[in-house]
Parts: structure tokens; C-alpha cells; sequence
């Protein structure tokens, strides 16, 4: 709009899962935000790789002709976890850096489904907000909303020891 004083996004950060998740329509809403991000001219910085809902969006926004940068921590792209990086690849030490990497180069975060990486990305940004350390513009989508609330938060005995099971249902 003209006049308007919000800013440009050129680059959106986009968390997610590596894995596809047990709904189909996770997927679907993956590729598809790929899609709008390339239609709009918007740029994708992401986690690295090629599987999973991360896969999809970082293919789909690349095919369609948005610049992708994957920051990858060397120790994932030395024993291959995420896949083939999807555009330009840049190599970083730890996950810590890998998150400030992200955060240096977006205007925006959206988050899509994914698990205890995901959580911690979503956590990391959020209380990063909400010190006033940012004030970039944030977005769950919603379909992540419902796997919130199926967090299974029961502890299960494995291998004779007690653990907090924090994953998503997907």
C-alpha cells in the first residue's frame, strides 16, 4: 500500500521439520509456501537440506525463482542428516550460529510444523521479541497450532531411565 509504513520483506526465515510428518497436508502447505514466497519475489533462508516440510518449501521457492540460502552446521552436512542443500549452501560451527546466520540474513520468520528443532527456533526468536531484541515479524502457521496442543508431555520408561518425551505428533 502507498504510504504505508511497514516494512519490505525481501527475506523470510522459515523453520520446519526435516521429516514430512504424518499429515499430508503438512506437506502441501510447505510447497505451497514456497510457492507464494517465489511469486512475491521474496527470498528463503532456511535450516539447510533438502527432506522433510524444509524440503518443500526450499524447493518449491527455488524453482520458482527465489534466491535460497541454507545455513547448515558443518557436523549435519558431514554425516548428510538433511540432504542435498537446496540453492547456496553456507557452512557454519554450531546450531547457536547457525540461528544468529538465519537471523542476520531475514526480515521475517514463519514457522511450519517440526519438532524439538523447531520448538527451539520458535522459542529462541520469541523471547528474542519479546526482549526487544528484534522486532521482526513473526508467523505460525496454522496448521502448527493443533501439534502444539498434541505435544505428548508423559514421561516413558526406556532403557531402565526416566525421559520427558517432547515430541510432536506429526
Amino acid at each position: 500500500m502507498a504510504g504505508s509504513s511497514s516494512p519490505q520483506i525481501r527475506n523470510i526465515c522459515v523453520f520446519g521439520g526435516s521429516s514430512l510428518g504424518k499429515e499430508k497436508d503438512f506437506l502441501e502447505s510447505a510447497n505451497h509456501l514456497g510457492q507464494v514466497l517465489a511469486e512475491r519475489k521474496i527470498h528463503l533462508v532456511y535450516g539447510g537440506g533438502s527432506l522433510g516440510l524444509m524440503g518443500g518449501v526450499s524447493i518449491a521457492a527455488f524453482l520458482g525463482g527465489s534466491q535460497v540460502l541454507g545455513a547448515v552446521p558443518r557436523a549435519l552436512a558431514k554425516k548428510d542428516l538433511l540432504g542435498k542443500t537446496i540453492g547456496e549452501e553456507l557452512q557454519v560451527s554450531t546450531i547457536s550460529e547457525r540461528l544468529n546466520t538465519m537471523f542476520k540474513h531475514d526480515d521475517a520468520f514463519i514457522a511450519l510444523p517440526g519438532g524439538l528443532g523447531t520448538l527451539e527456533e520458535i522459542f529462541h526468536i520469541s523471547s528474542w521479541a519479546q526482549l526487544h531484541i528484534h522486532h521482526k515479524l513473526q508467523s505460525f502457521i496454522p496448521v502448527i497450532d493443533p501439534s502444539m496442543s498434541r505435544i505428548n508431555w508423559s514421561t516413558k520408561e526406556s532403557r531402565k531411565k526416566l525421559r520427558l518425551d517432547l515430541s510432536l505428533c506429526l
